[in-house]
Formats: structure tokens, sequence, C-alpha cells
């Protein structure tokens, strides 16, 4: 779950980017202002951060807010998940990343698996849109929505990439250290139901 604190930020924050889209008075725009100052001020105060890089990643967007799409490619071979170590923190993930403009989500799902894993997968289904808030995942300046796509392997062959140093199959009873920002024990043993069950109806937070 959120920290309390995290969680008001994101929220003034959110006010405040939306206020500045839509108003036309020159004092309410100040005021928003004064509101996203005051969400950078408590990240600031809370966390190791910079002003400046929370300014960059979280206080820097325009138009309405709305919560980031995450993408991830799950992809079973003989009974085993498809994961990838993360050189950022040396964690185990589902292929996959932020969504890219001017691609739909089987697209990205399509792209993340060959650019990290090295595998050319043919999308099949969505299989959840997990609301990232409500999973056990280590607190995030972000709202995030994630979005799980069933994928099969129509060539290619495993290999790393930029952000990946290592490619391998896991079984459910056997899964690696894993990359908890980018998924939890829990998402992926749900994969695994999915594997068990094709017909398992999508789930939605």
């Amino acid at each position: 779950m959120e920290l309390q604190w995290l969680e008001w930020a994101k929220q003034i924050q959110a006010i405040a980017q939306t206020g500045l889209t839509y108003t036309k008075d020159v004092y309410d725009q100040e005021r928003y202002e004064q509101l996203r100052q005051l969400s950078v001020d408590i990240l600031a105060n809370y966390s190791n951060v910079g002003k400046e890089k929370i300014v960059l990643a979280f206080a820097g967007d325009t138009g309405y807010a709305t919560p980031k799409v995450d993408i991830r490619g799950v992809v079973f071979r003989d009974g085993k998940i498809l994961m990838v170590r993360e050189k950022i923190d040396g964690g185990w993930s589902l292929p996959g990343g932020w969504a890219d403009i001017g691609l739909s989500p089987f697209e990205i799902a399509v792209k993340e698996t060959k650019e990290e894993a090295g595998f050319e997968v043919r999308p099949i289904r969505l299989l959840a849109v997990l609301d990232k808030n409500v999973h056990n995942h280590p607190p995030d300046p972000y709202h995030i929505y994630k979005m799980f796509i069933a994928c099969e392997i129509v060539g290619g062959e495993a290999a790393g990439g930029v952000e990946t140093s290592d490619v391998g199959f896991f079984e459910e009873n056997d899964l690696p250290p894993l990359s908890v920002g980018r998924n939890t024990e829990a998402q992926i043993r749900l994969m695994f139901e999915y594997l068990r069950d094709p017909q398992k109806s999508v789930i939605c937070d």
C-alpha cells in the first residue's frame, strides 16, 4: 500500500497539474503553482531525491493528469514463464516497460519482449490491468496501471538488451529474486493461473 505522505503528494500534484492546464485566472494559476511546489517539497522532505530531479521527473508534466501505463509480456514455454534480469537492480521481471506514444498495448508487448529478451512474439490476449497502488510494490511517485498481455514465441532466441543482462524461463515454484518495482510474486503466480486456465477472465482492479 502507498505511504500516506506519498499519496497526498501525488494527489496534490495531479490537482495542480490539471488546474494549471485549464485555469484562465492569473491568481488561480499562482495558487496551482504553489500547490505543485508543495508536492515537490513533500517528496524532497520525505525522500533522498533532490528538488531539481523531482521537478523533472514528477512535477514537470502538463495537461490533464492521468496514470502512467506499464505493459508486460507474459510468455510461457514448456510450463515455464519468461523473465529477464534487470540491470538496474539485478532482479527479474516479465519483459516490458512504459507504453510509447504511437504504439498500441499489443505492439508494446511485442517490442519490449524482443528488445529485452530477444524473442519475437505474437500477442494473444489481455490478461490483467492492475493498479500498482493496490499491490505490494515499493512506493512510487507515479500512479501506474500495469497491463499484462499473453504472447507466444514465433521466432528469435534468448538475448539480453540495453536494460537487461540475462534471460530465463522459470517454474512457478522456483522463481528467481524479483524486481518488485516491476512485478510481485503474487502477480507472477496470477499469470500461472492463466496458464492453467486459458479461459480465465481478464482481471481489472
